[in-house]
């Protein structure tokens, strides 16, 4: 599948040409299939609020049972999701450890201070993932006039460090040690499932240790809306609160809720495809002189490059491949990302490699 753009002018529009655009932007960009649809169509509602639809109810429901918890809650975002669950695990004046390219503190607006008067306190890790004798030398001290450390965040896939997966070792190991220390770990599992495929384990095993865990229907899994996060009961309790607080009381959404359980239930088992149109796609860029990418470190469905080597920037190399209609990310000035989708097919990245060959060779 693929975006489509009309050409043409009125008078020649009877020719019914049409160019058809890769969307490698970022996998929010699906569309929602003619499933998910119907059952938005067909969706059984009431209000939200008041606990009474049927089918966000379904959704939370299915959600606990498939990350083996007691309670999940279904908010419009993964910001959301994420903001609440630091707001229940800290207090105003702590601080909270991440990677440093981390998506809650990078991309959520400075929600944990604005919102839960908490700062970061990032460290850079190696492809993105955080080892427990570097978060243990962060800790403060417990002395009165230091900032005191309230919880752990961990990001899986780590989206800025190119989709790489937590072995599983490691993020149970950093669980531990955290608990030990008296300190909660949320989990930003907004890619969590392209993390279950990678590593061929459940989301459910994966996430275990984890005291909270928020994962996004609206990426991978192709819903048009929503994220869910997870916990014990009493957490998703006071998650409701927060969420009501944030302005995520959504009234009759079960018309979100249905595409959401498709996304839940079917749309897993076809993440591997993403995954390996990454590889192909990163194999097709690594020789193309000027692109720096480790295809060998390409494991789920983001691959990023480096385009120094090519004399651009990342906004005029962006610019270059949407004129051959293909759309890329932008991180920074050297840096730019694809992600594979349902959306883009093999042929897609195909195409995508080759346009990225003419812009690379005409500049």
């Amino acid at each position: 599948m693929s975006t489509v753009a009309s050409t043409g002018t009125a008078q020649d529009a009877d020719q019914r040409t049409r160019i058809v655009t890769v969307d490698l932007r970022s996998d929010t960009v699906t569309k929602p299939t003619p499933e998910m649809r119907r059952a938005m169509a067909e969706a059984e509602v009431g209000d939200d609020v008041y606990g009474e639809d049927p089918t966000i109810n379904r959704l939370e429901q299915r959600a606990a049972e498939i990350f083996a918890r007691e309670a999940a809650i279904f908010v419009p975002s993964g910001t959301m999701g994420n903001q609440v669950a630091i707001k229940i695990h800290t207090r105003p004046g702590q601080e909270i450890i991440g990677e440093e390219r981390c998506h809650v503190f990078n991309y959520e607006m400075a929600m944990m201070a604005h919102f839960s008067g908490c700062l970061g306190r990032p460290i850079l890790a190696e492809n993105g993932i955080l080892r427990w004798p570097q978060i243990e030398r962060k800790i403060t001290p417990k002395t009165y006039y230091y900032s005191q450390t309230g919880l752990v965040s961990l990001e899986n896939t780590h989206n800025m460090a190119g989709g790489t997966v937590y072995p599983q070792g490691i993020a149970d190991e950093i669980c531990e040690g955290a608990h030990a220390a008296g300190l909660p770990v949320h989990l930003d599992g907004a890619r969590v499932f392209n993390a279950s495929v990678a590593l061929g384990k459940p989301v459910a095993e994966i996430t275990h240790k984890f005291d909270s865990v928020m994962f996004c229907l609206s990426k991978g899994l192709g819903a048009p809306v929503g994220s869910l996060l997870v916990g014990c009961k009493q957490f998703i309790t006071q998650a409701r609160i927060y969420r009501k607080s944030l302005g995520g009381g959504m009234r009759q959404a079960g018309v979100l809720a249905a595409a959401g359980l498709i996304a839940l239930e079917q749309m897993p088992k076809r993440l591997h495809l993403d995954h390996e149109n990454a590889k192909f796609l990163a194999q097709g860029l690594a020789p193309i002189p000027g692109i720096k990418v480790d295809p060998a470190k390409v494991v789920t469905n983001i691959v990023i490059c480096d385009i120094n080597g090519t004399g651009m920037v990342s906004a005029d190399f962006s610019r270059k491949l949407a004129e051959k209609n293909v759309l890329c990310g932008s991180v920074n000035h050297e840096l730019v990302r694809f992600v594979t989708h349902m959306d883009v097919d093999r042929t897609g990245c195909e195409r995508a490699v080759e346009a990225v060959k003419e812009v690379v060779s005409h500049s």
